[in-house]
């Protein structure tokens, strides 16, 4: 049996290592440049494109994305950019001759974006967004533009004016708050305009299909001499007053404050500090019946985490789930929530350091003890910590050492190290990863490795995962398929269609050997997976995968249809799907049929006001194929955007369970509502005014309120 094994994986080695091959194989462009002068009078950002953005350079051959590749674009737009000692300076004039701008608070408008790699490292960078309603967002570019952190949030100055016949963006940029390699006369650029009018994307550099928005690609900044002087430091306190009231207990009170710390030492070098932070603005992690042997990966939304999370992270490919990365540091475990309650950060600190061809950190937290005699669960003070370098090669390909470690005392500790290795050339990409790991003396391994790329018009897809039954990362990272191995090979046309209804079509013919931990025999199971993707931003997918199955000791014929349908109607998104599979069900233990449903859709009544349903079905069924019990989950949102930095939200997550197919006879098991004032009244400045009130049925089949928590948090911004 191991000779088998052995010989399946040096089959799905030998494709991996004829990668390097396809990667290089690729065609170079010629690259965009444009030169950025230097201002001593600086324009003011109003909205209004003055007489002084005259004496700036600019560009204008922007090339159309979509609906159609490479054609010029239905209207013209201008990008002048200058520069002082202090700040980068954009102003874009978006004419609108055939589709006049788009505002909206609530759905699809116009909008401009300009993407900038300060650091040279092709890899990664910054992108800043301004919309025609006065939204504005920014953001962080990972894995050459494959991953895209919203999370982050810079101090940075735009505005915007809406005319008959154009629209007309400023963006001030102040070096201070971004990481740019000092003395680097030369940056990564790109522009974008979006008009909402024809669902119309134009790019400065072209951008095909196949190979998305890759910083590999992008133009150049030439010219760019930053000299600001001084350091930046940033100071966030926080003050906070939480009410909860649970079922049967007095009202409590807890009034407390918190401080954040961000210092910019150099450049290149950021310091992080936090004491005793507070995470209440956070919203609930939905509900989800999951019927898998496997636990639920959750994104990580905590300002201290969030800033900085690219350096302490392994690669991915930024799209679907046939490649899992080994994430040994998953900073959910630190302050990790027990029985809803968080456990009390009591400090972190980070130090990051960046260069064009290095990314370094260190991390480290330390959590307080915590008791729930109700739970039986008693958590004690732990330290965690992290330690990331990663070096940029062979262009932007990257090499790179990820380590992590929490422990209690000598003999309660969690601790682990990986490499990897990251080929990049273009749309192609392959990634390998090894890891080790040592839980109070059961050590173990793990390995993975994928490639996703092109040959001609074939789109290859290939993993490999190999995880030892004793590798375990559960208190310090999220990698729970211990014992599990898995090899994955799929290939198909990849056509793309300059004229007509149709964009591109996808299809992909392959298969799938895994074997599941504690199993003794593989599952074969094959595949087809189709995509089509139409112009005006609607499309679905269609994938059947059927071969025989094994697992908890028993072999079936396994089987599973997937559909899926998203559009962009009149503004507003939709999207709707569902899974049905004969696998075996390890809520309930034995095999059968489970099924999935899910849709959601938003509608935009009126500029400020939108309301979102999200909408969830599970259907059980028994081994006679009847159905036993379905599931299903409500979630009406409402968002009023009073401003463009003033929010109201408020939801209401209700849960139902109906034996069979009788939904006249549905329970109500859990009603979770909240409501959120959120006010961005400052640059990284926000007042929040929260509630969330939690009921759920009783042993009697009753409703009964099990907590309701109200709270008002203000957080300030100093920085000089």
């Amino acid at each position: 049996m191991k000779q088998i094994l052995y010989l399946r994986v040096l089959a799905a080695i030998s494709i991996l290592l004829t990668a390097p091959s396809v990667l290089l194989s690729q065609e170079t462009v010629m690259e965009k440049s444009i030169s950025v002068k230097r201002t001593i009078f600086a324009p003011e950002i109003d909205g209004f494109i003055e007489e002084i953005w005259q004496q700036a350079d600019s560009v204008s051959d922007f090339i159309q994305n979509q609906p159609y590749e490479n054609a010029q674009p239905s209207e013209r737009t201008v990008v002048y950019l200058m520069q002082d000692y202090e700040n980068l300076y954009v102003a874009f004039r978006c004419y609108s001759q055939k589709n006049p701008p788009t505002k909206s608070y609530t759905k699809d408008e116009d909008y401009v974006t300009i993407g900038i790699d300060p650091m040279g490292s092709r890899t990664g960078g910054y992108i800043f967004w301004q919309y025609a309603s006065g939204l504005f967002w920014d953001g962080m570019y990972t894995d050459d533009g494959r991953n895209l952190d919203l999370a982050w949030e810079g101090v940075w100055y735009q505005a915007v004016k809406v005319h008959p016949d154009r629209m007309d963006v400023e963006f001030k940029i102040p070096f201070k708050t971004i990481r740019y390699k000092k003395g680097l006369s030369e940056w990564g650029m790109q522009l974008k305009r979006h008009i909402a009018g024809n669902f119309e994307d134009d790019y400065w550099v072209p951008v095909p299909q196949r190979n998305n928005d890759l910083i590999s690609s992008w133009g150049k900044l030439a010219g760019i001499e930053p000299r600001s002087s001084g350091y930046y430091f940033e100071i966030y306190p926080e003050g906070f007053m939480r009410n909860d009231k649970f079922a049967g207990l007095k009202n409590e009170a807890k009034p407390s404050g918190s401080m954040t710390m961000k210092w910019d030492m150099t450049p290149q070098t950021t310091l992080n500090a936090t004491a005793y932070p507070d995470f209440a603005q956070i919203e609930s992690d939905q509900f989800s019946l999951n019927l898998s042997r496997y636990p639920r990966y959750l994104q990580e939304q905590r300002p201290f985490f969030v800033d900085g999370q690219d350096v302490f992270r392994l690669s991915s490919f930024g799209d679907g789930d046939w490649f899992s990365p080994l994430n040994i540091f998953y900073s959910r475990t630190v302050g990790r929530s027990i029985g809803g309650e968080a456990v009390q950060i009591m400090g972190g600190a980070k130090l990051t350091h960046k260069t064009s061809n290095w990314n370094l950190g260190v991390l480290s937290a330390m959590t307080d003890e915590y008791s729930d005699d109700h739970l039986g669960i008693a958590e004690p003070q732990r330290r965690f910590g992290a330690l990331r370098a990663r070096r940029r090669i062979l262009a932007n390909s990257e090499i790179g050492v990820l380590a992590s470690g929490t422990s209690v005392n000598s003999t309660n500790y969690n601790y682990s190290a990986a490499l990897e290795a990251v080929l990049r050339k273009g749309p192609n990409q392959m990634i390998m990863q090894s890891a080790f790991s040592d839980r109070n003396g059961k050590r173990g391994w793990a390995g993975t490795a994928g490639f996703r790329g092109f040959t001609g018009p074939l789109l290859t897809m290939a993993a490999v995962e190999m995880v030892d039954d004793s590798f375990d990362v559960s208190d310090i990272g999220f990698v729970p398929w211990s014992g599990r191995r898995k090899l994955s090979l799929g290939s198909g046309p990849y056509w793309t269609y300059r004229q007509g209804a149709l964009r591109n079509l996808v299809i992909n013919l392959g298969g799938t050997l895994e074997k599941q931990p504690g199993s003794s025999q593989w599952s074969k199971i094959g595949s087809l997976i189709i995509n089509p993707a139409f112009r005006r931003n609607w499309g679905g997918s269609l994938e059947l995968n059927a071969g025989r199955g094994y697992e908890a000791e028993t072999n079936y014929l396994f089987r599973s249809l997937n559909l899926s349908a998203w559009s962009l109607l009149f503004g507003n998104n939709f999207n709707a799907g569902c899974r049905y599979a004969y696998e075996y069900n390890y809520n309930r233990g034995y095999l059968a049929y489970n099924g999935s449903n899910y849709m959601v859709a938003s509608y935009s009544f009126i500029s400020p006001l939108s309301m979102t349903l999200l909408t969830n079905l599970w259907m059980e069924w028994d081994t006679t194929n009847s159905i036993l019990a379905s599931w299903s989950v409500i979630r009406p949102r409402m968002d009023f955007r009073i401003t463009p930095t003033m929010t109201l939200s408020a939801f209401n997550e209700m849960v139902f369970m109906a034996p069979q197919t009788e939904l006249t006879s549905s329970q109500h098991l859990s009603s979770r509502m909240g409501a959120l004032f959120s006010w961005n009244f400052a640059p990284k400045s926000w007042i929040y005014i929260a509630l969330n009130d939690y009921q759920a049925q009783d042993l009697n089949g009753f409703m009964q309120p099990q907590y309701t928590i109200s709270a008002v948090k203000a957080k300030y911004l100093l920085y000089f």
